[in-house]
């Protein structure tokens, strides 16, 4: 079969098939269709452009301003022996861990596209930088999905912790010989002036923003047909053949293609360790549609995804496993309410002047604290050297 796969004729015959099938998925389910893209649209202009479009400007503005190699010059004796990756790669694991997917990937480009870091540098960065922001899981999975900002907060702390130890784990991707980028000697830090970086950084920011929108209206769109269907339900009873009881599959399955979806299934009355410890390994997986943004990214920067996607999966199983673990040290009792559960049905409605403020403030704070504390790591460690003038 593997054989098969091989041949360029049966690939092609493949796709052409599957292409066909999902023109006749179309034409045969119109309404559905419009519907999912309808909800798709409603959720890029009331959450995801918001929420995004700030942060994407904000990363661009500390890459392109120098930002980033002030604050790898002064982190470089902390990043290299932990994650062996550049100072500069902590500007993407705080943004990522700030702004939510895929705001850490994104930094994590331009920091290789900038020179900031080597190539493997930033594949093993990939493994680890693209998180969940805080106010989804504190937010919508805490307070919206289990009715306990406890939850929220557990989930939060073991989504962090356990992307820290991926990153510890991928510290050996690559080999074990040091990169020219850590004994090169240090280049005087190269900036744009702010008018030039501030227009760039909002034109690439839209334009990431308009790609990410028009993946969730595909999945949006695909993830309706497939629940018309019967997908969902043909993959959970598979799953359910493998050992898993059935309501777990379905959830299982709607989380490893969308995450707001899998999440959401998650509210009810089940065993509470369970449905936390689900939680956790979805949002360290974080779902093939977010994997398809950020490889939307990748198509031309000769990153390889493959370890992007083994840390996202190692991701997911760690912070399971530390949360069922200390679910078990620690009991929960979470009673869902109804009209907190409401909260992850109605994301969408969210007001749009109201998001775009707080998510533009909450970007425009963290920029501020960031140039402060490079600037006050930098004089710390430098002084008034010349050397390290730009």
């Amino acid at each position: 079969m593997l054989g098969l796969l091989k041949e360029k004729r049966v690939r092609d015959a493949l796709v052409g098939l599957a292409l066909l099938l999902a023109t006749a998925g179309l034409v045969a389910a119109p309404g559905e269709a419009i519907t999912g893209a309808r909800d798709g649209l409603t959720l890029c202009f009331n959450v995801i452009v918001p929420s995004l479009f700030p942060f994407f400007v904000l990363s661009s503005l500390v890459v392109d301003l120098g930002l980033a190699a002030y604050l790898g010059r002064a982190l470089e004796g902390l990043m290299r022996p932990l994650f062996r990756v550049s100072g500069s790669c902590a500007a993407a694991v705080a943004l990522g861990f700030i702004g939510g997917y895929p705001v850490g990937a994104r930094t994590a480009l331009q920091l290789y596209q900038q020179g900031l870091c080597s190539r493997t540098e930033a594949e093993r960065l990939l493994a680890f930088c693209n998180n969940s922001g805080p106010a989804f899981i504190l937010g919508v999975v805490g307070a919206g999905i289990f009715g306990d900002s406890r939850v929220g907060l557990l989930l939060y702390l073991t989504h962090a912790l356990a992307s820290l130890l991926v990153g510890l784990i991928f510290r050996f991707y690559g080999g074990s010989h040091r990169s020219r980028s850590s004994r090169a000697p240090a280049k005087p830090i190269q900036a744009v002036t702010v008018p030039a970086a501030f227009t760039g950084a909002v034109s690439r920011a839209l334009q990431s923003t308009l790609n990410i929108c028009a993946f969730v209206v595909f999945f949006a769109v695909v993830l309706q047909l497939l629940s018309v269907y019967g997908a969902f339900a043909a993959l959970a009873q598979l799953l359910a053949a493998a050992g898993f009881q059935p309501e777990w599959a379905q959830r299982l399955v709607a989380g490893l293609l969308e995450l707001s979806s899998g999440v959401s299934s998650l509210r009810g009355d089940a065993q509470l360790a369970g449905r936390v410890s689900m939680a956790a390994f979805m949002l360290g997986w974080a779902g093939l549609s977010v994997h398809c943004q950020v490889l939307s990214f990748l198509v031309d920067s000769g990153l390889s995804a493959k370890t992007y996607l083994a840390g996202k999966l190692c991701h997911g199983l760690i912070a399971a496993g530390l949360t069922w673990g200390l679910t078990r040290l620690f009991p929960l009792s979470a009673p869902v309410a109804d009209y907190l559960a409401d909260q992850a049905e109605s994301i969408a409605s969210l007001d749009f002047s109201t998001a775009l403020a707080a998510s533009s403030l909450a970007a425009l704070g963290g920029w501020l604290i960031l140039a402060a504390l490079c600037r006050r790591l930098w004089r710390n460690k430098c002084g008034n050297s010349p050397r390290y003038r730009v």
